[in-house]
């Protein structure tokens, strides 16, 4: 018992150790009725918040509670792994810290992809069993089955789970058409409706802001550099 304690106490695996007790308590929550499942979500995909971040990384699908608790449980097995296999036979000393950070790092970028393929695999689960969760489909690609009507609403199905219809509202200018694959960006909450984006300007978008960010990140270390220079 005692050695179980150290290792969970150690670092970097302590982390882990506060998070996934924080994500069981707000499980705990979630089963009792006191918090929401989309806990996390907004109506839109716009702005830099937890949802829109895991969507980028591919975890479209799922609330973005339960994609970021199957990231946690994987990234905290690596950990765990790497104490185990490696660290705690290592004399580290205040070495330890920088090291743990790496294997964080590691962790999390070797759980990333791997809990995403497993949110992707659950969501139709998701769709079955918690169709009320609507917010979490945002970053769904979807497939539109029928021209727009007069007021801009359309009929589609999600392209991973035809069988399951979602109801489309576009805007003069950006109407879904038959056919085409589009990406759900807005949750419309009086319609029960999504705006959407076809896949390319999606596509595109999404290139676009990773292009400025790295860009803004390359000016910000410029200026620091001179900054530090003067």
């Amino acid at each position: 018992m005692e050695t179980v304690r150290q290792i969970a106490l150690s670092f970097p695996v302590v982390v882990f150790s506060a998070l996934l007790a924080l994500a069981a308590l707000y499980w705990l929550l979630v089963a009792l009725r006191l918090a929401p499942v989309e806990c996390f979500e907004h109506d839109s995909l716009k702005g830099d918040h937890l949802a829109s971040t895991l969507v980028a990384l591919g975890f479209a699908g799922v609330p973005a509670s339960f994609a970021l608790t199957v990231l946690l449980v994987l990234a905290g097995a690596i950990t765990l792994g790497v104490e185990l296999a490696v660290l705690r036979w290592l004399p580290l000393g205040l070495f330890r810290i920088p090291v743990g950070v790496a294997v964080l790092w590691g962790a999390f970028a070797l759980a990333s992809p791997l809990a995403a393929g497993l949110c992707h695999g659950l969501h139709r689960w998701f769709h079955r069993h918690a169709p009320q969760q609507r917010r979490c489909l945002l970053g769904e690609k979807v497939e539109v089955r029928d021209e727009a009507d007069a007021e801009g609403r359309a009929a589609a199905v999600l392209v991973d789970d035809p069988a399951w219809p979602v109801r489309l509202h576009g805007k003069p200018g950006n109407l879904p058409q038959v056919g085409e694959r589009r990406v759900l960006v807005k949750y419309v909450a009086g319609e029960d409706a999504y705006r959407s984006v076809p896949e390319v300007e999606y596509r595109e978008a999404r290139a676009h802001l990773s292009r400025l960010r790295l860009r803004q990140g390359r000016g910000g270390q410029g200026r620091g550099g001179a900054a530090a220079s003067s």
